[in-house]
């Protein structure tokens, strides 16, 4: 209907408390870009990097609160489809029929997951936001080599006799790396775990203050231990120069 919209109530909490109210009267009424509309249901789809909050309207009221727009000017469209179609192949099918043109496409057909992963893709390669993370993540990989072969390198230095001892003994540099490759993965679990509560806290904070919808993922947490791992095995590999230089001539 002209006029009417559905809210977001899991939009930032500036706008608020629409969806409280609403869901006590059933009706809320409000302005949006000039124009006076009618609240008359309510959805959850959260903040996002674009937009703080959501609204779904109908073609002839978003025409009315955007009068610049033209009614052919399409953006995105949804077809709900039966169970049971073929989703791969209606696809397929919809990218021949809506592009004359195979090799300039006009039209980009996808599923909702095809939606989504491209604007994810969007958000870490093509802003200034994913170029940041990405940023960081790179920085912090390389401090925690850093901080992790200084804590090897230390302890090296302090029981070089031993190693000494051991290398005398016939243990070769391959059998040093790998205690020092064990050290080192003893420290990226020690050091994981209380990191993984700590970023759980972190994400809930982020949520409250942001209203971002982002939690921890099992396969996120998974890949940055796979990280850890990777990074403090690359101290180790580094700390290894220092037993190398240990001489058992010189130490005894």
């Amino acid at each position: 209907s002209l006029n009417h919209i559905m809210f977001d109530q899991a939009g930032r909490p500036e706008y608020g408390e629409v969806g409280k109210i609403f869901q006590k009267t059933g009706n809320f009424q409000t302005e949006l870009n000039n124009n006076l509309v009618s609240v008359r249901g309510l959805f959850s789809n959260g903040a996002s990097f674009a937009a703080d909050g959501n609204v779904v309207a109908s073609d002839s009221t978003f025409l009315r609160l955007f009068p610049q727009r033209k009614s052919d000017q399409i953006e995105v469209g949804l077809i709900n489809l039966k169970p049971g179609t073929d989703i791969q192949k209606l696809k397929a099918q919809l990218k021949i029929g809506l592009n004359p043109n195979p090799n300039s496409p006009f039209v980009e057909v996808g599923t909702t997951e095809d939606f989504a992963q491209k604007e994810k893709n969007y958000w870490a390669t093509s802003t200034g936001i994913g170029f940041i993370f990405g940023l960081g993540v790179g920085v912090g990989f390389i401090v925690g080599i850093v901080i992790v072969y200084q804590i090897l390198y230390s302890d090296v230095s302090d029981h070089l006799p031993e190693y000494a001892t051991l290398k005398a003994m016939g243990y070769t540099d391959w059998y040093l790396l790998g205690v020092l490759i064990q050290e080192s993965l003893f420290l990226a679990i020690l050091g994981y775990l209380p990191s993984l509560f700590l970023s759980l806290g972190l994400y809930q904070l982020t949520f409250v203050a942001t209203m971002l919808p982002i939690t921890m993922k099992a396969e996120r947490a998974i890949n940055v231990f796979i990280l850890t791992v990777i990074m403090c095995s690359i101290s180790g590999a580094i700390a290894l120069g220092k037993l190398r230089s240990a001489d058992p001539a010189d130490i005894f």
